[in-house]
């Protein structure tokens, strides 16, 4: 049976398929990330509109799935030598996770890209807003519903992408001879109105470099 998917994994890393370019399987589909996470993006512009940061905390979550981001934005934050204290969600106890958070006394929270986070985001996004963290997220939902910023893939755009090749196999195309895709469109979006609540002024060159901004 044709299998289509859409997902941040490494296919070849699980034996899915044997190439990105030529699948040779019953499967091919989008992926979510160009490569890794985007983790490195998402603290850079972090960084760039909260110069004084040299300690963001990264808000992770006991699901092993995240490890691998985990590693990934570690190493972006000794690239541009930043501590990065790790916290993670346990049960659901966001106000546990928050309170070890602040613990450490951050300048900054990067939010991990995650379904729980997505579903959770007005509790993190009320959290962050009452210890004064400015924030970047994964989703535009987060920074429409409060969150400061955020950076990743364009969604729409991988469900059209995702959904012409289910059109193409129905058409009689083998899903071993197209391609995995990697994304190749990105948004990055800021909240006036939280930067000011905030106290953050956003410099005119990272404003310049978004894609859209409300408030």
């Amino acid at each position: 049976m044709p299998v289509v998917f859409l997902g941040n994994f490494d296919p070849i890393a699980i034996g899915l398929v044997k190439s990105l370019a030529r699948p040779e399987a019953n499967v091919t589909g989008v992926l979510i990330a160009p490569a890794g996470t985007l983790a490195g993006k998402k603290l850079e512009l972090l960084k760039a509109a909260v110069p004084r940061a040299t300690r963001i905390a990264l808000l992770s979550h006991e699901d092993p799935g995240l490890r691998a981001q985990e590693q990934e934005t570690d190493a972006a934050a000794v690239a541009l030598g930043i501590a990065l204290p790790v916290t993670r969600v346990v049960g659901g106890d966001y106000e546990r996770a928050f309170t070890a958070l602040v613990a450490d006394r951050p300048d900054a929270l990067f939010v991990g890209a995650s379904t729980y986070f997505m579903r959770d985001r007005k509790r993190i996004i009320e959290l962050a807003a009452r210890h004064r963290l400015p924030a970047i997220y994964e989703w535009p939902e987060q920074v429409e519903e409060g969150g400061l910023m955020s950076y990743g893939v364009s969604y729409p755009d991988l469900y059209y992408r995702a959904a012409s090749y289910a059109d193409r196999i129905f058409k009689g195309a083998r899903p071993g001879e197209l391609a995995i895709e990697r994304p190749s469109k990105f948004a990055f979006g800021i909240n006036r109105r939280t930067a000011h609540e905030l106290g953050i002024v956003i410099p005119p060159d990272l404003q310049l470099r978004a894609d859209w901004s409300i408030g």
